[in-house]
């Protein structure tokens, strides 16, 4: 099987739910991914918006994360994570913040991206951005998952 990544909250394609964004709770939602190539030495995630109206948005990037793991529970990424090292977001934390696009504007749509990566530890430093993280993972890239939910004001 191909490697895939998915969340229980939302279907492929579907509305996230409310507690999800920052209208509602600012909840992480739950992933699951599964068939990573044997030889991963660790994981990272990326969630971004192409439809904001400033250009493509970044909400959330965590990286270092254990190749035994299969996922990441809802919430862990609301708060600083012992052993989970983030990325500064477009709102410029170091979390999760969910959707909240402007009102009236549609429909936008949020990739949630899981790299598989030949290295156990990359760096970011404090200033750098979910953007450069994405960047510094791309020459480790053995695989790469995606799945898309949708939210609008």
């Amino acid at each position: 099987m191909a490697f895939a990544i998915s969340s229980p909250a939302f279907a492929e394609g579907s509305s996230i739910p409310k507690k999800y964004t920052l209208d509602g709770a600012n909840l992480s939602p739950p992933l699951s991914w599964s068939d990573a190539p044997p030889d991963t030495r660790s994981f990272a995630v990326l969630c971004e918006d192409p439809d904001a109206p400033s250009g493509v948005f970044r909400h959330w990037a965590v990286y270092n994360i254990e190749p035994d793991r299969t996922g990441l529970p809802e919430g862990v990424g609301s708060a600083p994570a012992r052993d989970l090292a983030s990325a500064r977001n477009d709102f410029g934390h170091e979390r999760y913040d969910g959707p909240r696009p402007p009102s009236g504007h549609g429909v936008h749509h949020y990739h949630f991206r899981v790299a598989a990566l030949d290295t156990d530890h990359i760096d970011v430093s404090p200033a750098q951005g979910a953007d450069e993280m994405w960047r510094i993972v791309q020459p480790h890239i053995l695989a790469q998952a995606e799945t898309v939910g949708t939210y609008q004001r």
